[in-house]
């Protein structure tokens, strides 16, 4: 499982929905880009779903995490995203779209599965 980086793409359920990512850890990065940290995919926007219509809301907003939180390793106490980070959107039907890691943002570090 790779570790995520600021430049890792998730997407909603609807794939043209894209999460925008921010970092909040400064201290470790994978070739000069930020590791995404705990909390650090929730309450962030998604642009671009295009599920919308009269009733019907797209994704525009993350939820929390679900799965996807290293159990092993952690950068000022909080847990590493990981490449099988998946949470719930705020879309229509309400507690059903997901979104998802499309690619890491690296190449280079994993986390063997404990």
């Amino acid at each position: 499982m790779k570790l995520l980086t600021e430049d890792a793409d998730l997407r909603c359920a609807h794939e043209l929905g894209r999460v925008i990512i921010t970092a909040s850890q400064g201290w470790i990065r994978i070739e000069d880009r930020r590791v995404l940290v705990e909390h650090d995919p929730v309450s962030r926007s998604i642009g671009g779903c295009p599920n919308y219509g009269p009733t019907i809301k797209p994704c525009t907003l993350t939820l929390a995490v679900q799965q996807g939180y290293s159990s092993l390793v952690r950068i000022d106490g909080r847990r590493v995203c990981l490449d099988t980070v998946i949470g719930l959107t705020d879309g229509t039907p309400p507690g059903t779209v997901r979104y998802q890691v499309r690619n890491s943002g690296q190449q280079f570090v994993e986390q063997e599965q404990p």
